[in-house]
């Protein structure tokens, strides 16, 4: 049960793991009333399903999704195993339970009245941080998340894929409900916002570049970087394919200021050398981020 991570009950990490489950599920129910859901915006999962319900047939939102999750969740555990814990149950169950509150005394009133467009960036970026702040809880989202990994089993097609498949299925019954081209096209800036938060919210914001450099001034760079810079790296050995000639090749990471100074001094001393110039998600090791602080278990 690998998939399953477990909790002392009123430990340390069980705490945290309820804490942040909570937070992003109120988090992400604020987007949905305030802003999502008064647009009739439809940002795929349970919950874009259940907005259209909402406003054709007066259902609850939150019932509606809790109706949808609870028997996909199930079908999920018998397909796929226990992958699904308590976390994934608690963050459906309140999820459904902030929406319904919240819209209680918010009604189907935006925060902010005429402006569909702010409202989706918005809606995308509170999504996207409650919905990290879950993901690091190490809980699932549920929902077309489950679905998902379910049509993955059978038709081996990328999980990341097929979430942005089921997605704009459901992105496309809001448009054959309401019959309005700017819903499903809002919707779409919401999911795309969503996940670029989500990824930010999980890997953080890193202003450091990898580079590979092939120089036959590999001496005088590896100094610069080792000596002036203070900066480490790994050589590589490689061949060049046109010359099969034996190659030093530098790996290293920098910031973004340490680059242009870096790539000033390649110039100067090798016009000819070969930089490669990568943006990172992460950096995990010594002299950055500890590997420990990124994998630790809540």
């Amino acid at each position: 049960m690998a998939f399953v991570t477990k909790e002392k009950i009123f430990s340390a990490k069980w705490f945290k793991a309820v804490l942040l489950i909570l937070s992003g599920t109120f988090i992400m129910a604020v987007a949905y009333v305030y802003f999502i859901s008064p647009y009739k915006l439809a940002p795929g999962g349970v919950y874009g399903i259940a907005i259209v319900l909402h406003h054709i047939f007066g259902f609850p939102t939150g019932l509606s999704a809790l109706a949808m999750d609870i028997p996909i969740t199930l079908i999920g555990i018998k397909v796929l195993g226990p992958r699904f814990g308590w976390k994934t149950v608690l963050g459906f169950v309140s999820m459904a339970l902030f929406v319904d509150l919240l819209t209680y005394f918010q009604g189907d009133v935006p925060l902010v009245e005429g402006d569909a467009l702010l409202s989706a960036v918005f809606g995308g970026v509170l999504i996207g941080v409650g919905l990290g702040l879950v993901f690091k809880s190490k809980a699932t989202s549920g929902g077309s998340d489950v679905v998902a990994m379910i049509l993955n089993k059978y038709t081996r097609m990328p999980l990341g894929q097929l979430i942005i498949i089921v997605d704009s299925v459901i992105v496309l019954v809001g448009l054959i409900a309401f019959k309005d081209w700017k819903i499903p096209l809002y919707s779409w800036i919401v999911i795309y916002i969503t996940g670029k938060v989500v990824d930010l919210i999980l890997q953080g914001a890193s202003y450091d570049k990898a580079l590979f450099i092939i120089s036959s001034k590999y001496d005088l760079i590896k100094s610069k970087i080792l000596d002036d810079m203070a900066r480490g790296g790994t050589v590589l050995c490689g061949k060049g394919m046109y010359s099969d000639e034996n190659k030093q090749i530098i790996f290293t990471i920098v910031n973004r200021r340490e680059l242009e100074i870096l790539k000033e001094f390649i110039y100067e001393a090798d016009p000819d050398a070969f930089v490669s110039v990568m943006n990172t998600h992460e950096i995990l090791g010594e002299g950055f981020k500890p590997l420990k602080e990124s994998v630790e278990k809540v």
